[in-house]
C-alpha cells in the first residue's frame, strides 16, 4: 500500500492533468469536498457557511459540468498547478484504519490571460479499502478565505 503522503501528491497531480473521473474515483463513497469560509478557525461545515461542501453526487455534478463541451465557463478552458509542502500525518487509527494529514499548499488557476493564486492548507482524512486509499474528507483551509475570492472553476 502506498504511502498516505504519495497519495496526496498523486490526487493532486490528476487535478493537475486534468483527469477528472480518477480523482473523484479516489472518493470514499461517503467522501466529502469541503472548503470552510472561516478557514481553519470554522469547526464544522453545518455551523456557518462554506464556500464548498461536497458529497460524491455533488461531486460528480460539477465534474460532469466541467467536461461538458457546452460549458461556458469553460472557454477558454481552466488549467491548474499546485505547488504542496510535503504532508505532515497529524493521526494515524489502526482500528479504523483512518489516516489525517495536513499538506500546506499553493494553488494556481489560469483561464485565458487570467490567473489566480491562493495558498493554504489541505486536511485530508483518508480511509483504507480495498484499492488502498481512499478521501473521506478533504478539507481546504485557505489562507484569509473570508476575502472576496474570485470565481474558481476547478478544485482547490
Amino acid at each position: 500500500m502506498t504511502d498516505p503522503r504519495d497519495f496526496i501528491a498523486d490526487e493532486a497531480a490528476l487535478l493537475d492533468a486534468g483527469r477528472l473521473d480518477e480523482w473523484l474515483a479516489l472518493f470514499a463513497e461517503d467522501g466529502r469536498y469541503w472548503v470552510p469560509l472561516l478557514g481553519a478557525a470554522q469547526a464544522d461545515p453545518h455551523s456557518h457557511n462554506s464556500i464548498a461542501y461536497e458529497d460524491r453526487l455533488l461531486l460528480q455534478l460539477r465534474v460532469d459540468r466541467l467536461k461538458n463541451p457546452r460549458a461556458h465557463s469553460q472557454h477558454p478552458a481552466s488549467h491548474c498547478q499546485h505547488v504542496l509542502q510535503r504532508s505532515i500525518i497529524e493521526r494515524e487509527d489502526a482500528a479504523t484504519g483512518e489516516v489525517e494529514l495536513r499538506t500546506p499548499f499553493i494553488y494556481v488557476e489560469a483561464r485565458g490571460d487570467e490567473q489566480v493564486m491562493l495558498a493554504g492548507t489541505y486536511r485530508h482524512r483518508l480511509v483504507r479499502d480495498a484499492a488502498g486509499w481512499a478521501i473521506r474528507q478533504k478539507r481546504v483551509d485557505l489562507l484569509n478565505a473570508a476575502r472576496a475570492l474570485p470565481a474558481i472553476q476547478l478544485f482547490i
